[in-house]
């Protein structure tokens, strides 16, 4: 886990806001005419995954260690799936979104958390018991 100060911070806050700023969000579809595709946002577009997978390289360019920031699969505030950047920190985990310019605490997302990258092997998806009670489920939206 990172030790979580003003400075830790500070960068985790540039980042967030310099990606969700830069990259254009438009769907795989939209963009490449496939259904799901994960790449860099190279050519400044992208979906989800693709600003998690920005923010997960600029953060281990800047030296941060790769198992502190594991790419995460959670159902959002509509029951859609969605990617996050989760930060390990010593203050708790911290969650990265191009949904949300505000850092928060992954228990303040309102998001319920799927599935997310081992620390130990991040070719390996470990699967999330999120604790907390179902607000809604899709049939009692509609």
């Amino acid at each position: 886990d990172v030790v979580l100060t003003a400075k830790v911070w500070k960068d985790l806050v540039q980042v967030n806001k310099w990606v969700n700023d830069t990259i254009k969000p438009v769907t795989d579809l939209e963009h490449w005419g496939v259904v799901e595709r994960w790449s860099y946002p190279d050519d400044g577009k992208g979906d989800c995954e693709d600003y998690v997978l920005l923010k997960r390289r600029m953060l281990i360019q800047a030296g941060w260690p790769r198992e502190a920031l594991l790419i995460t699969v959670v159902r959002d505030n509509k029951g859609e799936g969605h990617a996050v950047l989760t930060v390990k920190t010593d203050k708790g985990d911290f969650v990265l979104d191009n949904q949300a310019e505000e850092i928060l605490l992954w228990s303040e997302t309102g998001y319920r958390f799927v599935k997310r990258q081992s620390q130990t092997s991040p070719n390996v998806w470990v699967a999330l018991g999120d604790p907390r009670p179902a607000i809604a489920t899709a049939a009692s939206t509609r």
